[in-house]
């Protein structure tokens, strides 16, 4: 399904460039002239994502923005702002309403796909189907820090990955160590001596090799300077001191555009089995919502006959969960896919106090789900 991209710009020529950009990608472009507007398009088309400019009239962005995340059928919509240079300090201010980034106008068209492409996975027309890269990938992530507190935390917190994480401690070693061994991303801290983090990323993409690479900074903090530096000069993200380690892997895996489907999608014994992870954060909605569709699509396709819908690792079911299961059971209806619950006493508890979902049955485990829907019929 082609991704839906809503530029909120009083300039019509922005609007036209935006267009022109995305010509080349599977992409449909939809339109608004001022936050009003914007809204009302949001509302009604469910954009992917929001490319929404700063200075406009009857609403502007930051007032848009505003009211954006204050609704809950919208606030997971993620939005790259658009500025002038001016407006530069602006943005980083606004930032904590919740942006996915910033472009400065005037911008080049390269730079706009780039940005986009952090975010959402957008595909050449008629570029045929390509492998794309899963999060159960070997993949190798360079780490420089002369902090070795900080090396262990990131390999340790990121054991449960098949990711082969190696850590150097000086620029020179970091570029020896890049010179025989590709990497597919580098976490580089800021705070090198002398500025060598930045020496760093110079000579990355000044590489042919390694131009690409998406580099993360790694920043106290507090230190604003080196942060809005190493916006400045086009290090793909910025992640703050001390580590959140699920956030960073997040970042790792959007930066890096890696298929997470099969966290939670697979199919066993004859049957689409679609697991909900211990804790449902906005992340995972969003990862899960984007992905539900095409995989129960795809099963049917590829000729299962049913559906298993597995809550047993999740300790506590809220509306946004119930929603999600919901509209995974909406969707294999309209396909006439069977489906299955399994759940846990606590799941099983919070869905008894919603009227929606008290009737719901559920199974104890997957054995017994897969056969009230495979078995023969007696």
């Amino acid at each position: 399904m082609a991704n839906k991209i809503l530029t909120v710009d009083d300039s019509k020529t922005v609007r036209i460039i935006v267009n022109k950009a995305f010509r080349p990608f599977d992409c449909q472009i939809v339109e608004a002239a001022n936050g009003v507007e914007g809204l009302a398009v949001a509302s009604k088309e469910q954009p992917n994502l929001i490319l929404l400019d700063i200075t406009m009239p009857v609403m502007d962005g930051v007032e848009m923005l505003t009211k954006l995340k204050a609704d809950p059928a919208l606030k997971t919509i993620p939005v790259i702002m658009l500025t002038a240079e001016g407006g530069r300090d602006q943005v980083l201010k606004i930032a904590k309403l919740g942006i996915r980034d910033y472009i400065v106008k005037p911008f080049k068209e390269d730079l706009l796909i780039e940005k986009v492409s952090k975010v959402l996975e957008i595909k050449e027309k008629d570029a045929g189907e390509k492998v794309r890269r899963t999060v159960f990938d070997a993949l190798n992530l360079l780490v420089l820090d002369d902090k070795p507190a900080i090396v262990q935390q990131i390999q340790e917190g990121l054991k449960h990955t098949p990711w082969k994480i190696t850590g150097v401690s000086a620029t020179g070693e970091a570029i020896d160590t890049i010179g025989r061994t590709p990497f597919d991303l580098a976490l580089v801290s800021l705070s090198l001596p002398e500025e060598g983090g930045f020496t760093f990323f110079r000579l990355l993409r000044q590489n042919p090799k390694t131009k690409l690479i998406p580099v993360l900074g790694l920043a106290v903090k507090t230190d604003a300077e080196a942060q809005q530096k190493a916006q400045q000069v086009g290090f793909t993200q910025v992640i703050s001191k001390p580590i959140d380690m699920s956030d960073m892997e997040t970042r790792i895996v959007r930066s890096l555009n890696l298929d997470t489907s099969l966290r939670y999608f697979s199919i066993r014994e004859g049957a689409l089995v679609f697991k909900l992870p211990e804790q449902i954060t906005p992340f995972h909605l969003a990862e899960i919502s984007q992905a539900l569709k095409g995989k129960i699509s795809e099963a049917v396709n590829s000729g299962i006959a049913a559906g298993i819908l597995d809550l047993h690792e999740v300790k506590g079911m809220d509306m946004q969960a119930i929603k999600l299961v919901m509209q995974a059971m909406t969707l294999c209806k309209e396909v006439s896919l069977p489906v299955a619950l399994v759940g846990n006493d606590r799941v099983k508890a919070d869905c008894r106090s919603f009227e929606d979902t008290q009737a719901w049955k559920f199974a104890d485990d997957e054995q017994t789900a897969r056969a009230s829907l495979l078995a023969p019929a007696s």
